[in-house]
């Protein structure tokens, strides 16, 4: 930090020494794997100059489809081949081994940093850097490498050449991001996975109903605070350093229905699929053959799962197939509309694509599917009761409610998204629904007091306006150095007081 504040109005040599310490910093998260990064680098260095030198539209678009292929290639080898191993093993019996193939750290997310880079260059939205250090300053910047957010080119490159600025406000900001997210991270969500979530989800059946509800509540708390705190340490540490980076998180446990959820939801990658991933499907204005190949393969894998993972029989697993193509074909019949049909396909093949992004797993692909499903339902209601409801959708009353339900259906979700397998996800929901009482209170609450209230302190962080620290910033023209060590060393005291001899990695991390 200090020789970076030195050479702070050197840009040449302020970006050899970003590029130097964020390679070193990615190579002691994931020693070795730093060689994917430069690669990837170089790469995409060369054909995305490539692509914005050439005039030949087929040879611009084989540059980028190379392009493509090079970083999915990477990414499907090191994250994919042994899912696709197993799967292959499963249906077609071929006995195949799997790989001792580690997961590199950060590979879905600069993988893409990436695609989003030379997909905006092809598109003519954005020149591409001149300088090789400016592209690997943009992949490897050390604060969102390994977990995000995902930074756009576009909103990125251009900072890395201008002038070192850090105002009074700017500092502030940071201080109180980096702080905030260490207090969501180390203190609520590492405390409440190691001293309830965790073992209530390794075998959901041995504990009471109310027990597996609180502890999908606790994991909607663990999971917001554990990566919204790191991408909110990520943003203040870049903001100390010169950059802005775009806001991730905006209180989503306050949206009330789950279209705007996926608005305030991981937000940097949520546009990226949006960008990406939807629109590049059809989008809401027309459908490609990949609309519907996607949308095929899921049908059938309904069909495949309820006689697998259900134990339907192939007739009432084909019905349920058939009531799930019916969400997302009744817009289209009722409006007499095609295009209404192929909108919803997209959306939930770019739902589906994105659980597959979290993790090779079928949890992940049940979870995206969840929430693709539930983006047409919320289409389907919108269509019943717009007109009906527009005097009152706007009320606290609704608002309330609606924002109930909507996180319940998310808590739902995180049942398959955090549970190690189907079975456990479908043993906790069996024990909420089958096996709750509240004549167990009394005794859950005197053991788990502690854990209630890291629950209870995390949904009150998220009711705390988003721009609150912004005006409250604002108010002061300078805040004394005093204050700031004041707040860090009870910080310490505060994590001293809190923190576990067993390590908690975050969440992300895995992705």
């Amino acid at each position: 930090m200090l020789l970076y504040y030195y050479f702070r109005n050197d840009l040449k040599t302020r970006r050899y020494i970003f590029c130097f310490f964020s390679l070193y910093f990615f190579y002691k998260a994931s020693g070795y794997f730093v060689a994917l990064v430069i690669l990837s680098a170089i790469v995409d260095f060369i054909i995305s100059n490539a692509i914005y030198r050439q005039q030949d539209k087929l040879r611009k678009k084989l540059l980028l489809i190379a392009s493509i292929v090079f970083n999915l290639g990477m990414l499907f080898y090191f994250k994919y081949t042994n899912f696709f191993i197993s799967l292959s093993n499963d249906l077609l019996s071929t006995g195949f081994h799997p790989l001792n193939i580690l997961l590199p750290i950060g590979i879905s997310f600069y993988t893409f940093e990436n695609l989003s880079y030379t997909v905006d260059v092809y598109r003519g939205k954005f020149v591409p850097a001149k300088k090789f250090t400016d592209y690997l300053l943009f992949l490897s910047f050390f604060p969102k490498l390994v977990m995000g957010p995902i930074v756009r080119a576009h909103d990125f490159v251009p900072q890395i050449n201008e002038p070192y600025v850090l105002s009074e406000k700017d500092f502030a900001k940071g201080f109180y991001l980096i702080l905030s997210g260490l207090i969501k991270k180390l203190i609520i969500s590492d405390y409440i996975t190691l001293n309830f979530v965790n073992y209530i989800f390794d075998d959901p059946s041995r504990y009471t109903g109310l027990e597996n509800l609180f502890a999908v509540y606790g994991y909607a708390a663990v999971i917001y605070c554990d990566f919204s705190g790191y991408s909110d340490i990520a943003i203040g540490i870049a903001k100390w350093l010169g950059f802005t980076i775009p806001t991730n998180f905006l209180s989503p446990y306050q949206s009330k229905n789950i279209t705007e959820f996926w608005r305030r939801w991981h937000i940097s990658l949520s546009s990226w699929l949006k960008d990406y991933l939807y629109i590049p499907l059809g989008g809401n204005k027309r459908s490609t053959f990949a609309t519907y190949f996607f949308a095929a393969l899921f049908f059938v894998g309904v069909v495949m799962m309820g006689v697998h993972l259900l134990h339907f029989s192939y007739l009432w697993s084909s019905v349920l197939s058939l009531l799930i193509l019916g969400i997302f074909a009744f817009p289209a019949v009722i409006k007499k509309d095609r295009t209404l049909l192929s909108t919803n396909f997209n959306l939930l093949n770019t739902m589906l694509l994105g659980g597959f992004w979290h993790g090779a797993s079928w949890n992940f692909i049940i979870w995206g599917a969840l929430h693709g499903i539930a983006l047409a339902v919320h289409k389907i209601w919108l269509l019943l009761t717009g007109k009906a409801l527009k005097n009152i959708n706007n009320s606290r009353l609704y608002n309330i409610i609606a924002a109930i339900i909507t996180f319940h259906f998310v808590c739902f979700c995180w049942v398959f998204f955090k549970a190690p397998d189907f079975d456990s996800g479908l043993d906790m929901i069996y024990q909420i629904t089958h096996d709750f009482s509240f004549s167990v209170w009394t005794a859950f609450y005197n053991n788990y007091k502690a854990v209630l209230g890291m629950i209870a302190l995390a949904g009150m962080i998220h009711l705390i306006p988003d721009d609150l620290a912004g005006r409250m910033i604002g108010r002061f023209t300078k805040i004394p150095m005093i204050a700031y060590i004041t707040a860090f060393f009870a910080f310490v005291i505060l994590y001293g007081f809190f923190k576990s001899a067993e390590q908690v990695l975050p969440i992300y991390l895995q992705f």
